[in-house]
């Protein structure tokens, strides 16, 4: 059953346009629908969330298809269509595993001010996540840091996954600057390992989660280790679980983001996206949010791009 929680999601948008394969030495493409937070509302809008992507599209085609996708996944679409052209990510895979290329100069994605982002996000909104590429640099990723403050001082649920790109930081003092900002008005936090290591480089896994966890509000952490499992540290409680099997690999892209999804879908439907919810999970919640999340990463990896699953699927999956 849909869930009475009601979350934004703001982020980029873009299309992945990733490697199936060579020819006559040449790299062969499949274009898919992509971007960290756009994955993220299609993940949840998929497990009965009412979605809002709050982040503007391109009217071009590829910007339809970006519509479409999100439309046919039970998303509302928040924001104006823009003219302006649709971001792209060249995604090239290694045994499975995506580098990116991404191609976001002047798009429609990142035509955005902390006004025409409040007047996108709905009435009455329980939650926002934001994250990945909104704040990478630009003006845009300035006015995602504010729009993020204010609505923890207005009393909402803010959700954060750094999701680094590192090849689009430029100015590493300030892109740092921006995610700590963040993360002091975060109520959930979840990044991967890989993100632990680039934010606190050179430091033990072990003493980067304690220095991030001194350093944000968030109630829950949620740290994944790709393959191996993920550890979820809320105020009273912690626990590690291990990744499920992935019975067929395709592709891992888009399993970070259904991760993400998956946690704050399954936060929404025992109505604990609050701080004094969040305050209140003990090591068996923390267990349950955290297969529910892999096995849904797990589905997502036997598909081709970010395909994230329905609550049905992933409780069939959980059933065995």
């Amino acid at each position: 059953m849909p869930t009475k929680a009601v979350i934004a999601i703001g982020g980029e948008n873009l299309i992945d346009f990733v490697q199936t394969g060579e020819e006559d030495g040449a790299p062969l493409f499949d274009t898919n629908p992509g971007g960290s937070p756009f994955n993220v509302a299609v993940g949840l809008a998929r497990q009965g969330v009412e979605t809002h992507y709050v982040t503007p599209i391109s009217d071009d085609d590829l910007g339809s298809g970006l519509a479409e996708r999100l439309i046919a996944s039970g998303a509302i679409i928040a924001a104006p269509r823009r003219p302006e052209p649709t971001s792209r990510a060249v995604v090239m895979l290694e045994q499975g595993i995506p580098t990116y290329a991404f191609h976001r100069d002047g798009t429609a994605e990142r035509q955005v001010t902390s006004d025409s982002l409040w007047q996108s996000i709905p009435a009455g909104v329980t939650a926002l996540h934001c994250g990945s590429l909104a704040l990478a640099d630009g003006a845009d990723a300035d006015a995602w840091v504010e729009v993020l403050a204010e609505a923890s001082a207005r009393g909402m649920f803010v959700s954060f996954d750094p999701n680094v790109r590192a090849s689009l930081i430029h100015d590493r003092a300030a892109y740092l600057a921006r995610v700590a900002r963040v993360m002091q008005v975060s109520n959930l936090l979840k990044l991967s390992d890989e993100d632990l290591g680039w934010l606190y480089p050179d430091m033990p896994e072990e003493d980067a989660i304690e220095t991030l966890r001194a350093a944000t509000t968030a109630g829950l952490v949620v740290l994944t280790r790709g393959p191996k499992d993920a550890t979820a540290f809320a105020k009273s409680a912690k626990c590690t679980v291990p990744a499920p099997h992935v019975t067929r690999l395709v592709d891992t892209v888009g399993a970070g983001d259904t991760f993400m999804a998956t946690v704050l879908a399954t936060l929404a439907g025992r109505d604990a996206l609050s701080a004094d919810a969040l305050d209140g999970l003990d090591k068996d919640s923390l267990r349950v949010l955290l297969m529910r999340a892999g096995q849904a990463a797990a589905l997502n990896c036997e598909q081709s791009g970010c395909n994230p699953p329905s609550r049905s699927a992933i409780d069939a999956a959980l059933a065995g």
